[in-house]
């Protein structure tokens, strides 16, 4: 894509080409990617010799930036984690990125030429103000048998933790959007707070993290994704395994 968008990690190099990613380990290989589709039909070609690559080996990352089809200056990315094997996105303006091992932050530049320590906060310091940082996971739908069957909602069994968090009582929404078929929008559901009872003030010394026990919700579709997300200054946040009660609700 660019001659900037390849990165050499632990003796693995990794590129993004015109329409896909690839890797090199001793012979060139093409990376499965699932966002293939989202970056590469949203992604402005013109200005590709912008795009650059990152690496974060902190977290087994690599990143790389680019313009989307509208822009005209770097303001999105994606990441490949080569150990876990998993891509995810997001928006953010970068020209430029270090990740060396005698620092203890990765570095980037951004637009109003200001160098940027990643992974060195909760919030977002970029500005004069800290800001809180849009926190999201959503999964894919899910259905009951290939969706012949309506599934019921009617609890949440969350396993999240709030460790690094600065504030007292952090806390994530979690949804649960069902869909009543197949390329219709997400209709209404609850969204349920689950809230950390523990005090995580700027003193406070803790062990063991206490969580919401359940949560219950009320809703059917034929398909569902799951959705958890904070917008609040100081939470820091781990999804585990959450465990979601669905049976089958009648057939349509």
């Amino acid at each position: 894509m660019s001659p900037n968008s390849m990165i050499t990690v632990n003796n693995v190099t990794y590129w993004m080409g015109t329409d896909k990613f690839y890797m090199y380990s001793g012979r060139v290989e093409t990376l499965p990617c699932s966002l293939r589709q989202y970056i590469f039909a949203d992604i402005n070609k013109d200005q590709a010799y912008q795009v650059f690559a990152g690496s974060n080996e902190a977290y087994n990352e690599v990143w790389w930036f680019y313009c989307s089809g509208n822009s005209t200056t770097v303001d999105k990315y994606v990441i490949y984690n080569y150990l876990d094997r998993v891509w995810y996105y997001g928006t953010m303006a970068r020209t430029a990125w270090l990740d060396s091992g005698i620092r203890q932050y990765p570095m980037a530049a951004d637009y109003q030429n200001l160098v940027l320590y990643h992974e060195s906060s909760v919030n977002d310091v970029s500005g004069l103000t800290p800001v809180p940082i849009n926190a999201y996971v959503q999964s894919s739908d899910f259905d009951i048998g290939d969706g012949h069957n309506f599934g019921f909602v009617w609890r949440i069994l969350p396993d999240v933790n709030f460790n690094g968090s600065n504030v007292d009582n952090p806390q994530v929404t979690m949804t649960v959007k069902p869909r009543r078929n197949s390329g219709t929008p997400y209709g209404v559901s609850n969204s349920p707070t689950v809230v950390s009872a523990d005090n995580y003030g700027a003193s406070a010394v803790y062990n063991i993290q206490e969580f919401t026990g359940q949560v219950y919700t009320r809703l059917r579709g034929r398909q569902l994704a799951f959705r958890i997300e904070s917008n609040t200054l100081g939470v820091s946040w781990q999804l585990g395994s959450p465990r979601i009660d669905i049976r089958n609700d009648g057939r349509r």
